[in-house]
């Protein structure tokens, strides 16, 4: 799903700046970290972040959170409609990634990255699921487990979940959206 397809979707029809997704954010409803539990196909929400597009250029899937200790950050698309690629974000330097995000957007090295994720391929999980209170409001976030990085997670009306991703070392947060794998969804917007 596309962003102005996911914004259509979800409610993220006004978004378009870091403020407006705030602004969002900071008025949906809190989720429990057991109402998160399963896989989640995920999409960016363009707001002019230096990380738009990217993930999708690498062939972003989604999350998968199998239980509080047991979260998937990052997972793939595989080749051939294989199962989804979990990837270990371990080591990536997040500032170093939008430094050299328009290098990275270019189709050419973003396929060079796509050929090196096998590479970080793990089947243990990497992040874990805890209530954080963030913006006033204590919701389900996944914390990375070597990385100075949370998402947080808030609840849309279409029953998906609007992400915050809040780094150490960035400037302003980079959002996503997330909804559960199989599942229809309605808009209500």
């Amino acid at each position: 799903m596309g962003g102005d397809e996911a914004r259509g979707r979800t409610g993220l029809a006004g978004v378009r700046t870091t403020d407006d997704a705030l602004a969002l954010f900071d008025a949906l409803p809190a989720v429990a970290v057991d109402d998160v539990l399963g896989a989640w196909r995920g999409t960016g929400v363009p707001t002019g972040h230096p990380l738009d597009g990217l993930l999708e250029l690498l062939g972003w899937r989604g999350k998968r959170f199998d239980g509080a200790d047991a979260a998937h950050p990052l997972l793939f698309s595989a080749r051939a409609g294989g199962e989804p690629l979990a990837v270990d974000p371990a080591g990536v330097p997040v500032g170093l990634v939008v430094r050299a995000s328009g290098l990275l957007h270019d189709e050419r090295v973003a396929a060079a990255a796509r050929r090196a994720l096998p590479l970080r391929r793990t089947r243990r999980p990497r992040a874990r699921l805890r209530p954080v209170r963030h913006r006033g409001v204590t919701s389900a976030a996944m914390l990375y487990d070597a990385l100075p990085v949370v998402d947080h997670l808030r609840a849309l009306d279409d029953g998906g979940l609007l992400g915050l991703m809040d780094a150490r070392g960035l400037e302003r947060p980079f959002f996503f959206a997330l909804h559960r794998e199989g599942r229809a969804h309605e808009s209500r917007t």
